[in-house]
């Protein structure tokens, strides 16, 4: 009976841990946070519900004096400008140097792992501790091609699925800089 029973338990855990796939969001290993902060056009995203329908998503990061940052996220959803405001800390600058924790909601924190910036901080690739998260960013609504299959690779070599993101329009940012 207990050979039974150890069967039943390894059988449902197996396929579990079969089908489960490893991801590494492991952070830059060297970041420059004032380089960083400014305007962040998001590129690209995985789908989820806190910016579902959105387009034309822009993330602006603002440095205070007491060392944390104030985030501003803003974008377009049904034809209504929307604006969120969070605060984003380090965790770890030391051990983790890519990697803050963000707050949209009074003090419940998420990580932002960077996980690959350019050398000139013109793109880069963000995460979180769950595989869900996905971020694509750039300094301009259009991205340098080459930079932007740059970091289509790190993705897929991180073992994120690059055919889920969802591309975002930039069309109004693009029309905004042109005018």
């Amino acid at each position: 009976m207990k050979r039974l029973i150890i069967a039943a338990l390894v059988a449902g855990v197996l396929p579990v841990s079969a089908c489960t796939k490893d991801f590494d969001n492991s952070t830059v290993k060297e970041f420059d946070l004032e380089r960083y902060l400014g305007v962040w056009y998001e590129v690209a995203r995985y789908n989820h519900s806190f910016e579902k329908g959105m387009d034309n998503t822009m993330a602006q990061y603002i440095l205070q004096d007491d060392g944390t940052v104030v985030v501003l996220n803003t974008g377009w959803k049904d034809g209504k400008f929307k604006v969120a405001e969070g605060k984003a800390k380090y965790k770890d600058p030391e051990g983790k140097p890519g990697g803050l924790r963000v707050s949209f909601f009074l003090f419940f924190y998420s990580d932002y792992n960077v996980m690959m910036v350019d050398e000139n901080y013109q793109i880069s690739l963000v995460g979180s501790k769950a595989e869900k998260y996905l971020w694509i960013l750039s300094r301009t609504p259009v991205p340098d091609p080459d930079l932007l299959q740059m970091i289509l690779e790190e993705a897929e070599s991180r073992g994120y699925d690059t055919s889920k993101l969802i591309w975002v329009d930039q069309s109004r940012n693009i029309e905004a800089l042109t005018d």
